[in-house]
């Protein structure tokens, strides 16, 4: 990748080509759970293996062929090592594709960045042995997969992401067009009945049309999982330039704004301001990690800078 050029809508074939991105990145592992011995029994629960955690000194009942000798001999005392079994956790991705994605100032529409991310999200899980599954959702319909352990699974993913983004030729919806209702609460409801205790949850949307219910329903499955959320934002939206008039595509049309109105400038500020401490207050409440995504970054060394230790995001 690594061009911000501008493009509203993504293939298929294009999103299966990130894969080779992701091969660069890793998604952190899930939270470890330490283990005095190895191999003694078999664990109910599928795993990837065992990596080393600490040194400390020899218990009744460890295992005598975990005793560090170096660490033994500079100490003149037995010493044990104890290792942390990888346990693994479906992953589960919310992608907003809704009608205020279909937009953009610069680099890439939003829709576009959020079909990225999460197919770059969805290719890590892959090859770090998770389950992958999602929720995709337009405003006019709404697709669920539950995870699986399958390349084809996440290729069926892949496939809804291009096929639900809104393309160029097709209308806006007017004001009197009636709603569905599959908006970004109707997804996370229906995320409550796919996603189990231990789940890693990627909420993908630009937030703009969060509710009084949003806060309520991401506390409700950060109690049990562990929920990000990546919001896709544009420059324009943040700040807008000191001078001169642009567009922005509406329902009707285009809409044109001067931005040397002085008025427009504070009530624009006020409206972002506004918002963005109503989205920090949410996502404060709800226990939910956020970070951004901007439609002129490149997802991939976004993700590289995002992706922390224990799968967590910020």
């Amino acid at each position: 990748m690594g061009n911000t050029e501008a493009v509203t809508h993504i293939t298929l074939p294009d999103l299966i080509r990130l894969q080779a991105d992701a091969r660069a990145l890793k998604l952190p592992s899930a939270r470890p759970v330490k283990t005095r011995q190895a191999g003694e029994q078999r664990s109910p629960q599928r795993g990837r293996g065992m990596v080393f955690s600490e040194v400390r000194q020899y218990q009744p009942g460890d295992d005598i062929r975990s005793i560090d000798w170096r660490v033994t001999a500079r100490r003149q005392a037995p010493h044990t090592k104890l290792y942390e079994e990888e346990r693994e956790r479906p992953v589960l991705l919310i992608c907003d594709l809704g009608p205020t994605l279909f937009f953009a100032s610069t680099g890439a529409y939003k829709q576009v960045r959020c079909a990225q991310v999460a197919s770059l999200l969805a290719w890590l899980a892959l090859w770090a042995g998770d389950q992958v599954g999602g929720i995709v959702f337009n405003g006019k319909t709404l697709s669920v997969q539950r995870p699986a352990r399958r390349k084809k699974s996440v290729l069926r993913l892949l496939d809804t992401l291009a096929e639900q983004q809104r393309r160029p030729d097709q209308q806006m919806p007017g004001a009197d067009t009636p709603t569905t209702g599959y908006s970004l609460d109707r997804a996370l409801t229906e995320a409550r009945h796919v996603a189990h205790t231990g789940n890693r949850i990627f909420v993908i949307s630009d937030f703009l049309n969060i509710s009084e219910e949003t806060e309520s329903l991401l506390g409700a499955l950060a109690r049990h999982n562990s929920v990000s959320a990546i919001r896709i934002i544009d420059p324009l939206e943040m700040k807008l330039p000191n001078s001169g008039r642009f567009a922005v595509a509406g329902p009707e049309g285009p809409v044109w704004f001067d931005a040397a109105n002085k008025k427009f400038q504070e009530a624009w500020s006020k409206k972002v301001d506004d918002h963005q401490a109503l989205l920090e207050t949410c996502f404060r409440i709800s226990g939910v990690n956020a970070a951004l995504v901007a439609t002129d970054d490149d997802p991939t060394t976004t993700l590289r800078a995002l992706l922390g230790p224990g799968g967590r995001i910020g």
